[in-house]
């Protein structure tokens, strides 16, 4: 950021501007004398035009992340609560709800248009939550993992960073969603329960206790796991795939809006294979959270083998489809924002790399430059300079650096 007020230089090329003495404690570039024969001081100050980007995989970028993911997950699952309230009743009560047209209908009769609305509050709050984790610790362990695997693998095995990635995320996300998604789910479906989330949740913590709010937490990670490995993981294929075979240019070649229209195009293909893949969960989460004392194996009678895959599919295509869609737009959307690239289309970040330093097989040798020092030994001769190919190189990689780790300790750097 410049020191100087904007209005002192154009933004569209960089200007010398002179100072006088009084620049003192700026660089002293002197320019010469000027018509009363004093030396004058100048600095070169560069256009401000572009906004201060965000360093990538920095604190700062993290925190965006975490931002837009609560922005594309509250925002769109509350935006769908009408949809998200007819498939739940559909799931539940399949005599009553027969189909979409009829379900609104139903709704409507009883409920009248406030109705599609019931449980809006624990939605945005829950699926905000979820959003945060998801998103923020999704970009943080496919950065981990890429600096795990090395960067050959990484690049080789992309597809399992990314589901590796997306399910440790998922992971977290969920025990953030869980108590929120049951208070939805008996407000929704149970007439006379609770208005709400300010009644709902005391009233579900006085009949089922605190850890009724994590009943369906183990439901919840099968059905959000695989579709959020399913969301990530096909998304960031689907769109390499569009910018390489549809669109044919680079993605940084690209305008912003062109980017952006790529990003909601690949999310809602990627929604309608995550609607299919978690569709089963679905059905028992809803199922467990209506039904106090309810398991597995209820559901399962109850609902059947066929119905607990089809039934309400449709709608939840249509829903999660168009779901998925927007929340990636959004997600991107508030990324460009705030200066950061579009999700999908590029390599995997580049892992940080150790030096492996070629030294007979004894202790250790350490290395006495301020770069990150490895230790030197019969594990590393087997991949010497290379990246690790398989899993028993990585392993061999992992031994090293604890080794290293332990040496370092107990001798110190030497120089």
């Amino acid at each position: 950021m410049s020191i100087l007020p904007n209005f002192l230089y154009s933004t569209s090329s960089p200007k010398l501007i002179l100072l006088e003495k009084m620049a003192g404690g700026l660089p002293d570039l002197t320019c010469g004398q000027n018509d009363g024969g004093v030396d004058t001081k100048c600095i070169v100050v560069s256009s401000q035009n572009e906004r201060e980007k965000i360093e990538m995989h920095s604190p700062a970028f993290y925190t965006a992340c975490t931002a837009g993911g609560v922005l594309s997950c509250g925002l769109t699952h509350m935006a769908v609560t009408p949809l998200d309230l007819v498939k739940c009743n559909m799931q539940i009560d399949p005599a009553k709800f027969k189909s979409i047209t009829s379900g609104f209908e139903v709704l409507l009769k009883e409920q009248g248009f406030k109705g599609f609305f019931k449980g809006w509050v624990p939605t945005l709050f829950g699926y905000s939550a979820q959003g945060a984790c998801k998103f923020g610790f999704y970009e943080y362990f496919k950065k981990l993992f890429s600096d795990v695997a090395g960067l050959e693998t990484a690049t080789k095995y992309k597809a399992l960073i990314y589901l590796a990635g997306s399910a440790s995320a998922e992971m977290i996300a969920d025990i953030a969603l869980c108590p929120m998604e049951a208070v939805k789910v008996r407000v929704q479906t149970q007439p006379g329960f609770a208005k709400g989330l300010s009644d709902g949740l005391p009233k579900l913590i006085l009949s089922e206790g605190a850890c009724g709010l994590f009943k369906g937490v183990v439901p919840l990670w099968g059905r959000q796991i695989p579709y959020t490995m399913m969301k990530f993981a096909s998304f960031e294929m689907i769109v390499e795939m569009l910018y390489k075979r549809v669109i044919r240019t680079q993605k940084d070649q690209c305008s912003k809006s062109l980017q952006l229209g790529v990003s909601v195009a690949g999310g809602y293909i990627a929604g309608v294979l995550c609607a299919v893949v978690s569709h089963p969960a679905d059905n028992l989460v809803s199922f467990l959270n209506n039904a106090k004392g309810a398991t597995v194996r209820d559901a399962m009678r109850t609902l059947g083998l066929w119905g607990l895959f089809t039934r309400g599919l449709p709608l939840r295509i249509l829903m999660i489809g168009t779901l998925t869609g927007a929340q990636w737009g959004i997600y991107d959307a508030f990324k460009v924002l705030v200066g950061l690239p579009t999700t999908g289309g590029v390599t995997l970040p580049r892992p940080r790399t150790t030096r492996i330093m070629n030294a007979a097989p004894a202790l250790s040798t350490i290395n006495s430059s301020p770069e990150r020092f490895v230790i030197c030994s019969s594990y590393q001769s087997k991949i010497s300079g290379k990246s690790p190919k398989n899993l028993s190189s990585i392993m061999c990689c992992v031994v090293s650096c604890v080794c290293n780790f332990v040496v370092s300790l107990r001798y110190g750097r030497r120089s």
